[in-house]
């Protein structure tokens, strides 16, 4: 097959192409036009970006990357600015920088194979996304993938590859377009029929897996049904002080008595949705209306027939050596951002929240960058500690857990619950400060894929939306009204599936492995080209001075 030389993109041409991908990207998921998005663009949208990276420069491919990644996290979490005006600087800046360093990777990938680079492309994608997920910066959001969260028979094979799969079956074919559009290489796509019938297999093997599976959860029985109600109070929990505070009790307790009549077996209110912190306030009473919302509470909950699951900050002596309410009034605390079990009376267990926000929640770096930690702290972020425990409840013979906020968009941290014997994952977040729908089902696609991928169902409770059910097939179930006060009754399955899902026994393994693959196969590729151009220059040799061999074998000796 021979191939023609092509220019390279003009100067305006590559970063309009980047801006036109990102704005596709972001478009497939949930946005101010679209609260479900357009889950198509899902299979198109990358083919821009991976034609600008085959055809970039070497020099440009560096501000190719910033792009890209400030303009589809600028656009797709447009609603950053209504949580900190900082927060939308932060994230964009950020995504970019790691997009700076993943699109010359990318070009690397494509120039040293001649006509699979796309294969080595899409694995280091893959591993990229994977990559972007650990450490203090993990960020879950803008993986492809979750697009499809409402195409359930697309995503049955997350229960044992993960959202790694999923990805990886679509960003294949993107790149594979990316690469014959950039290249112009002469032939026919028959040098590519076994990519294609290997390909076309697996994505039939998908589509049947996803068949089955959906039938099979469609009219599987469960072992029982747990009847949870769910309060909704759509009010942003720390806006106002102790005013808002025991008027968010009032509406909660008000919609919590409404619900009751309809005989739940549990109540489960948002994170945080109760902020005072019960155990600090009940344990060293110092402030009189923080103390007497906190009795008040307590008298709601004993006069409950069922438990109540909320949100509720808990509040710890800090150091052991110095009494808990200092002289000058201020309070030697830490705090946890918890969920409690309330029942009986009494805090029966707490869960602290593992997974914290970067920058907002958490940052362990004061000392490293004291200049950026004082402006955090200026612009009045709260810091928690941090959870270290999956803890799994139990009650009523019902094993489950709460992962708090956007920890239900990690994979492996939902898993863990799973192993260690929840059979229901039970989300309280607090989305209300984005004032955005689209926001809170940005958040809501993430968690289906948690329900998928262990086989077990996760209710999200939230105070503003996305409060809803997720089936194991990952079907979503009676999404109440956002930003309204509500309470729904949810029927939920217990025990369709016994023991764990290769995904939940093995979390992400798919992702690790392009990962690990990434930098092997960039290895490789750039073993096979030196090898390629050194063979080159001796068969160039030997035509050159043909005359002087007889045979092939001489010209190596020589």
């Amino acid at each position: 097959m021979s191939g023609r030389k092509v220019r390279n993109l003009g100067f305006f041409a590559g970063p309009a192409l980047l801006a036109l991908s990102a704005i596709l990207a972001s478009l497939a998921f949930p946005n101010p036009v679209s609260e479900k998005g357009w889950s198509y663009l899902a299979f198109i949208s990358l083919v821009p970006m991976f034609f600008v990276v085959d055809k970039a420069s070497w020099k440009s491919i560096w501000l190719d990357g910033f792009v890209y990644g400030f303009v589809f996290y600028l656009v797709y979490n447009y609603w950053l600015k209504t949580f900190h005006p900082l927060a939308i600087l932060i994230a964009p800046i950020l995504e970019s920088l790691q997009y700076l360093l993943l699109l010359p990777l990318l070009k690397a990938a494509n120039s040293l194979y001649r006509r699979r680079g796309y294969l080595a492309q899409t694995v280091c994608y893959v591993g990229y996304l994977y990559l972007t997920q650990q450490g203090f910066l993990g960020y879950p959001y803008g993986n492809i993938s979750a697009a499809l969260w409402n195409r359930p028979l697309l995503i049955q094979t997350a229960s044992i590859f993960g959202i790694w799969g999923i990805c990886l079956m679509l960003v294949l074919p993107q790149t594979f377009v990316a690469q014959r559009l950039a290249k112009r290489q002469d032939g026919q796509l028959r040098t590519f029929r076994t990519d294609g019938i290997v390909y076309g297999t697996l994505a039939l093997a998908c589509l049947a897996f996803g068949a089955v599976t959906l039938h099979w959860y469609d009219t599987a029985e469960p072992e029982r049904t747990m009847r949870i109600a769910t309060v909704q109070h759509s009010a942003d929990s720390w806006k106002g002080g102790y005013a808002t505070y025991e008027r968010n009790f009032e509406t909660l307790s008000s919609l919590t008595l409404e619900a009751m009549e309809e005989s739940p077996d549990m109540v489960v209110w948002s994170e945080t949705a109760f902020v005072p912190s019960v155990a600090w306030h009940t344990a060293y009473p110092s402030n009189a209306m923080a103390s007497k919302l906190c009795d008040r509470f307590v008298d709601f909950g004993k006069g409950l027939s069922v438990p109540l699951v909320t949100g509720n900050p808990e509040g710890l002596i800090k150091d052991e050596t110095i009494p808990a309410i200092l002289p000058d009034g201020s309070w030697n605390w830490k705090t946890y951002n918890t969920v409690i079990l309330f029942g009986e009376g009494d805090i029966l267990g707490t869960y602290r929240k593992q997974r914290l926000v970067p920058f907002t929640e958490h940052f362990p770096y004061e000392k490293q960058f004291p200049w950026l930690y004082r402006l955090l702290l200026a612009n009045d972020y709260k810091w928690w500690e941090k959870g270290t425990e999956a803890t799994v409840f139990g009650w009523d013979g019902l094993a489950f857990s709460t992962p708090i906020c956007f920890e239900d968009t990690f994979g492996y941290l939902n898993a863990a619950f799973v192993r260690n014997g929840a059979d229901l994952l039970m989300n309280l977040t607090n989305d209300s400060w984005s004032g955005a729908v689209a926001a809170q089902m940005q958040h809501m696609q993430l968690s289906v894929f948690r329900a998928v991928e262990n086989r077990r169902p996760l209710l999200r409770s939230t105070n503003s939306g996305m409060t809803c059910l997720v089936l194991p097939s990952g079907r979503v179930i009676d999404i109440q009204e956002p930003f309204t006060e509500s309470w729904h009754i949810y029927d939920v399955p217990i025990g369709q599936r016994e023991g764990l899902t290769f995904y939940t026994e093995h979390p992400d393994f798919l992702g690790k492995v392009c990962l690990f693959l990434s930098p092997v196969t960039l290895l490789a590729g750039a073993i096979a080209t030196v090898r390629r151009r050194k063979a080159s220059r001796i068969e160039a040799l030997y035509v050159r001075y043909e005359g002087l061999f007889e045979k092939m074998d001489e010209r190596c000796e020589c």
